[in-house]
Parts: C-alpha cells; sequence; structure tokens
C-alpha cells in the first residue's frame, strides 16, 4: 500500500501556485491537444463505429446518412476528433487536477476523495456503455418506426451526418453524467450537506426529479426516458446504503478517537 501524506509543510507563495497552475494547464490542452489530433485521424473510424447503432436499426442495407451542406461532414468529423480526444484525454486532465489539489489536502481528505475519482469514470462509462448499446438502438427503431406514407407520400428517415453526431453525444453525455448521482450526493454527505435520513425522506420528490430529469436529457420519447430513470432510481437506493455504510465507519472512528483520548487522560 502506498503512503498517503498529509498537506506540504511548505507554504509555498501565490506566485508559485499560480507558475503550478499554469503547468498544470498547460500539460492538459497538450494532453487534449495530442488526443484531438490521434482522434481526428481515426475519425472515420470512430464515425463508423458511432454509426452501428443505426445502421442496426435500419433495414438491411436501407441504411444512410446524408449531408446538406458541402462543410458539414468536415466539421462533423472534427467534432468526433474533439469529443473522442476528450474522452481519451480525460484521465490525464483527472490527473493534473488532482495533482494542484491534492497538496493542500490533508491525508484523511486524500482517502475520502480517492475512491470518488475512482468511481466517476467508471460511472460515466457505465452510463456511456447503456446509452450505445441498449438505448440508442431502442430509440432508433422507434424514431424509424414512424416512416411509411400519408396522403400518397411516402415519409422515409433521410437524418444527416450533423444531426445524427448531436443526438448520439446528447445520448451519451446525457446517460454518462446522470450516472455520476452516486457520485455527487455522496459528495454532499461526506460535506454534511445532507444526510441519509433527509433523502430517503424525500424519496418520493427524488423519483419525480429523476423522471423529469430523464425527460428532459433525453429525446421525447418514453423508452430512453425510462431506460434512463429507472437505473438512477437504482444508483439512489445503493446511495443511500453506501451512506448507512459511510455513517457507521465515521461512528467507528469517532468512538475509537474518543477512547484513545480517553485512555491517554487516564495515564
Amino acid at each position: 500500500m502506498f503512503d498517503i501524506k498529509d498537506l506540504d509543510e511548505t507554504r509555498a507563495p501565490l506566485l508559485d501556485h499560480l507558475i503550478e497552475l499554469r503547468t498544470r494547464l498547460v500539460r492538459s490542452v497538450l494532453a487534449l491537444a495530442v488526443g484531438f489530433a490521434v482522434c481526428f485521424y481515426f475519425a472515420d473510424e470512430i464515425l463508423g463505429f458511432l454509426v452501428q447503432p443505426l445502421k442496426n436499426a435500419f433495414p438491411d442495407g436501407e441504411g444512410q446518412l446524408i449531408f446538406t451542406k458541402l462543410p458539414e461532414i468536415f466539421f462533423v468529423e472534427l467534432k468526433v476528433g474533439l469529443f473522442a480526444g476528450f474522452m481519451v484525454s480525460f484521465p490525464i486532465i483527472a490527473n493534473q487536477l488532482w495533482a494542484f489539489i491534492a497538496p493542500g489536502l490533508y491525508a484523511r481528505e486524500k482517502r475520502a476523495f480517492l475512491p470518488f475519482l475512482i468511481a466517476t469514470p467508471v460511472l460515466f462509462l457505465g452510463g456511456a456503455s447503456l446509452a450505445y448499446f441498449v438505448v440508442m438502438p431502442t430509440a432508433f427503431k422507434w424514431f424509424l418506426g414512424f416512416g411509411g406514407s400519408a396522403g400518397g407520400v411516402d415519409i422515409q428517415a433521410l437524418p444527416s451526418a450533423g444531426d445524427y453526431l448531436s443526438l448520439v453525444m446528447q445520448f451519451i453525455l446525457a446517460f454518462g453524467m446522470t450516472f455520476l448521482l452516486p457520485v455527487l450526493l455522496l459528495l454532499l454527505h461526506r460535506a454534511g450537506l445532507v444526510s441519509r435520513d433527509q433523502l430517503a425522506g424525500a424519496r418520493r420528490y427524488v423519483i419525480v426529479g429523476v423522471v423529469a430529469l430523464a425527460a428532459i436529457v433525453t429525446p421525447p420519447d418514453p423508452g430512453s426516458q425510462i431506460i434512463l430513470a429507472i437505473p438512477l432510481l437504482g444508483l439512489f437506493e445503493i446511495s443511500l446504503i453506501l451512506m448507512r455504510f459511510q455513517e457507521g465507519a465515521a461512528q467507528r472512528a469517532k468512538a475509537a478517537a474518543d477512547a484513545e483520548r480517553e485512555t491517554a487522560a487516564a495515564e
């Protein structure tokens, strides 16, 4: 096990902190630039991966994307490169942020934050995977089901590449960010801003809020809203269970500290 040290004993002047902040920001921007360059080079392959849910939703041999403006595909590939580049470089950016903040934290504060730093990318990836493998295929099939004919006129789906990419990014970001609900709740609980009893008592309001959030961040189809709302409610209940363990650990630590003080006073 690595040793987590307490906050640095040296007190660096403000200028040194600003210089370090600049260094961390430059490294983060360089990591994003390298990630963007690599992902832009493979933009066609990444876009091909992102269009698979739409391709599978179409009948065999009928799937297609169009572009109505000459530079549209170029800007689509730019967005793909930037979006994928940020995903790839995020661990480095998060590491630079942690390296800047960590020296000002006590050891117990570092131990408190490390699980959240590990859980954040895992939960985001879980939400994004749910969106890609489950929600998008279901939603796209539902959307394409409105095709057919009306008044003797054929109605066909001809999605543009730019609109499709925006929809995919909306799905991935919405599910990825909302899956961070346990991290937010546990941080608020650890900071003492909310208690488990308060959240449990407000369960009915949380259910309404989750359903409203799912309706806002997802496209207007009931399937994707339900698929998002159900896991969020499950994550909320898991958060309450983790809070129980967190409160128990805090009580045991407090009891141990009180016993240690009593022993020291008796000696």
